[in-house]
């Protein structure tokens, strides 16, 4: 059975860091990705990578910020968070597909999803 599992997320002051992980097992996955939800919001992308390593790309509000990496060997995927703002507190989403094709910044391209990890970023 593939899972999707996360690990990283935490209470940070604004302008602090946090990483994120998501290890994956039982399947090669192409794509991954981050999503966020926020309270009373609709969950929304916020990064993408390659089965290369290549990010793919971010949520504007990210950029310059945030870096999507991963490890193949591991088949783990990264979201190192940098200089956070109280607006980036949500439950943020690994997400997983074995397709090639597809809109990256859609949910719909995903099937594999971890379970969520909170990040809050006090002001």
């Amino acid at each position: 059975q593939v899972q999707l599992v996360e690990s990283g997320g935490g209470l940070v002051q604004a302008g602090g860091s946090l990483r994120l992980s998501c290890s994956a097992s039982g399947r090669t996955i192409s794509r991954y990705a981050w999503f966020r939800q926020a309270p009373g919001k609709e969950r929304e992308f916020v990064a993408a990578v390659s089965q290369s390593g290549r990010s793919i790309g971010y949520l504007d509000s990210v950029k310059g910020r945030f870096t999507i990496s991963r490890d193949n060997a591991q088949n783990t995927v990264y979201l190192q968070m940098n200089s956070l703002k109280p607006e980036d507190t949500a439950v943020y989403y690994c997400a997983a597909t074995s397709d090639y094709s597809g809109a990256y910044y859609l949910r719909r391209l995903y099937d594999l999803w971890g379970q969520g990890t909170q990040v809050t970023v006090s002001s």
